[in-house]
């Protein structure tokens, strides 16, 4: 190859097998990820948009029995925040079908349902993370894997050689190059979207844990005034 066909592409058809793999492989791996980024990034706009609209329809007043109701109605489309309300209602109305009036057992059992449900919504809003955080940080090292093993392949050819030039070496070491630089195209969006989408689900999470919280509070607050009826409001 001469110095007048060193584009892209010529550089990607002349390089060796070996090189060439790795290269699509990377390029496969490149388009996995952002699949999966834009993935999450639509599912973490509608955690938090399910998340908010049930947040105020929660403190709107309406009664805990209305609020499980419709939960219970709306299992398949509701939010993680509005599923793990609904765990400790479940949970808490079964106790107080038994009869069981004792209110730390009542709190306990509701609580611990909801925690159940918080760590499930969590695994599915968490999906996806360890794919970009692997894609991160393991693309620069077999781009690198790559390029070692196009300059090898380069090195070897000039061996024969009597006379070796920047223009002979020039479009071998080009060639090898191209590999890093299609592996840092694939782990660069992949940290950063790692990094975005991390932040966002720590955000998510506290607020779904200050919910529990919070509802356990108003859990506690009915059973102190009404010990022997359902809780009913908030």
């Amino acid at each position: 190859m001469n110095s007048q066909d060193m584009s892209i592409l010529n550089l990607v058809l002349n390089a060796s097998w070996v090189v060439q793999l790795v290269m699509l492989l990377l390029i496969g791996v490149s388009v996995a990820s952002w699949a999966a980024i834009f993935r999450k990034l639509f599912s973490l706009k509608r955690v938090k948009s399910l998340n908010e609209d049930f947040e105020r329809e929660f403190w709107s007043g309406t009664s805990l029995n209305d609020l499980y109701s419709s939960a219970a109605q709306n299992a398949k489309n509701a939010g993680p925040m509005e599923r793990i309300f609904a765990s400790g209602m479940r949970e808490y109305q079964k106790l107080r079908e038994r009869r069981i009036s004792d209110a730390g057992t009542l709190l306990d059992g509701a609580r611990r349902a909801m925690r159940a449900s918080f760590q499930r919504e969590m695994d599915v809003v968490e999906s996806s993370l360890s794919f970009l955080a692997s894609v991160g940080s393991v693309s620069p090292y077999v781009g690198l894997f790559g390029t070692v093993w196009g300059i090898m392949h380069a090195f070897t050819g000039f061996a024969g050689m009597e006379q070796v030039t920047l223009a002979t070496v020039a479009p071998g070491i080009a060639e090898a190059l191209v590999a890093t630089a299609i592996g840092l195209f694939a782990a660069i969006p992949a940290v950063i979207a790692y990094n975005r989408f991390a932040r966002d689900i720590d955000r998510v999470a506290i607020q779904q844990e200050t919910f529990i919280e919070e509802f356990s509070n108003i859990l506690q607050r009915n059973l102190g005034a009404q010990p022997t009826s359902s809780a009913s409001g908030h």
